[in-house]
């Protein structure tokens, strides 16, 4: 093998980004170029750090963006700058994903490589249905057949072989192809009422399945529209998706919901959702940027944080100065909610304050009222560049040498999209992200019908403005709002 970088053939899965192998994450998240394919969902690319260079090689049936022979030809130049390469395909590289074909590229050219498995929609997306593809009462076999060839030509299959087998059958990348597979199947002996099923999207919480027979299969398609990616399962293993059918049972299954939330901070939030069954998009209205700012630590008796955001650009500030927590030994902290207590909690601080109610209002006022924070001592809020005056104004009139530190800023970053409609409910962090979203979609009556669930009453007022019916969380976080969309979504 020649010197060169390393290229990691990584399988990201069937879709559902709680299926990507733990090894699969961290070459990602320590690559240094990530090559990837259509069918790798925002929540996995959202695991790659930024200034990670990324190339999208999207293929679709009979529609290839980047043709193979050029996907080559990028992971050897890739590999020819030294660097670490992961080359990301969806399900499993070595399950027609046209792996062997680049491991075989890269060996020729001297090319070091990796093969890191994936799962695989043929097994997976059947699970996610409720059909096992093997069962002791009706298969101890599976097998496992491509729907197209090479360039996308037609498959000969030897029909015969698979109906002697008796196995449970999978046919991936079959949805062109499946009126032939059908015809095929019967012609070669099947009865055409085995059990079949159509299953798109699989693992996916836009997956869609549905059962009916060998001789059905066609018909399903047309009259459901079913797209690709989709798999064909056929065997009597399918029956048993009347009893096992778990997926359609999560509390949130069928339920789209647009996240507007900085990228950096919307992955818990839309994981969360996730693990309820929703259908989560990720639309980043606003991102966060640290700015300079003088610490003013001396003589200081209260440090207050509005965000966690907050909190990071602090101690990001503290270590650059040659600090570390230890320098807040002294000082009382005080913290508007759970999640920007946990954000101090990583530095190794534990809030000494937080209020009841999770904005700066209360803060302000609980603060005061119950005599944490008293007269004449001098405080600091270290908060966005632009945020509410109430912390501030409550907080001086009680006495309070406070100081106004700026030590983020908020700028707008979407961009109006192709489609934002089908939507169950927006969601809304801050009132930036409501101007963001304003701002990236100034169509006459874009959206505004789509519910805004809104983190605090701040936010709601904004979202309100805008046209937007809402429904705020009951306290000022992304758990609450997450309880809330639970409570709205199961009444509804």
């Amino acid at each position: 093998m020649t010197k060169c970088g390393t290229v990691y053939l990584v399988g990201a899965g069937s879709g559902d980004p709680g299926l990507i192998t733990v090894r699969a994450q961290k070459l990602i998240e320590n690559a240094d170029v990530v090559v990837y394919d259509r069918l790798i969902g925002d929540e996995i690319l959202s695991m790659i750090p930024d200034g990670v260079k990324r190339i999208d090689v999207g293929k679709d049936a009979g529609n290839h963006t980047v043709p193979q022979d050029e996907i080559g030809e990028i992971l050897l130049r890739e590999a020819a700058a030294h660097k670490t390469i992961v080359r990301l395909k969806g399900g499993d590289p070595f399950v027609f994903g046209r792996g062997g074909e680049e491991a075989e590229l890269l060996f020729d050219n001297g090319v070091l490589f990796e093969i890191v498995p994936g799962v695989t929609s043929s097994i997976a997306a059947p699970a996610y249905a409720g059909i096992p593809v093997t069962h002791r009462d009706f298969a101890s076999s599976l097998h496992i057949i491509t729907g197209h060839g090479k360039n996308d030509t037609a498959v000969s299959m030897d029909y015969d072989a698979l109906v002697t087998l008796g196995g449970t059958l999978v046919f991936m990348m079959s949805v062109a192809t499946a009126p032939s597979i059908a015809s095929g199947l019967i012609a070669a002996g099947m009865d055409e009422n085995t059990p079949a099923a159509m299953i798109e999207n699989g693992t996916t919480a836009k997956q869609r399945s549905f059962t009916g027979t060998v001789k059905m299969l066609p018909d399903i398609i047309r009259r459901e529209g079913v797209k690709s990616p989709a798999v064909i399962v056929v065997g009597g293993v399918c029956t048993l998706a009347q009893k096992l059918n778990w997926l359609p049972h999560r509390p949130l299954h069928g339920c789209r919901i647009l996240v507007t939330r900085p990228r950096d901070v919307a992955r818990s939030f839309g994981e969360s959702l996730r693990e309820l069954g929703a259908d989560v998009t990720y639309y980043p209205c606003i991102q966060t940027r640290p700015l300079k700012f003088s610490l003013q630590l001396d003589g200081l008796d209260w440090a207050i944080f509005t965000s966690a955001a907050g909190v990071n650009s602090f101690f990001a500030c503290l270590e650059n100065a040659g600090y570390d927590a230890r320098k807040l030994a002294n000082i009382s902290v005080a913290a508007v909610g759970d999640r920007t207590a946990a954000a101090l909690k990583k530095y190794g601080i534990c809030a000494d304050f937080v209020p009841q109610i999770f904005d700066g209002k209360h803060l302000g006022t609980e603060l005061a009222a119950a005599g944490h924070i008293q007269s004449g001592q001098n405080a600091v809020l270290y908060r966005a560049n632009i945020g509410g005056e109430d912390i501030v104004d409550i907080l001086r009139r009680a006495g309070v040498n406070l100081t106004d530190i700026p030590v983020y800023e908020t700028v707008l970053t979407a961009t109006e999209p192709d489609n934002l409609t089908g939507y169950d409910y927006i969601t809304f962090t801050s009132a930036s992200a409501v101007d963001g979203f304003v701002k990236a979609n100034r169509r006459e009556g874009f959206s505004t019908k789509i519910p805004a669930v809104c983190i605090g009453e701040q936010t709601a007022a904004a979202a309100e403005a805008a046209g937007f019916k809402t429904i705020v969380a009951d306290k000022a976080d992304t758990g609450a709002m997450v309880e809330k969309l639970l409570e709205v979504w199961t009444c509804k």
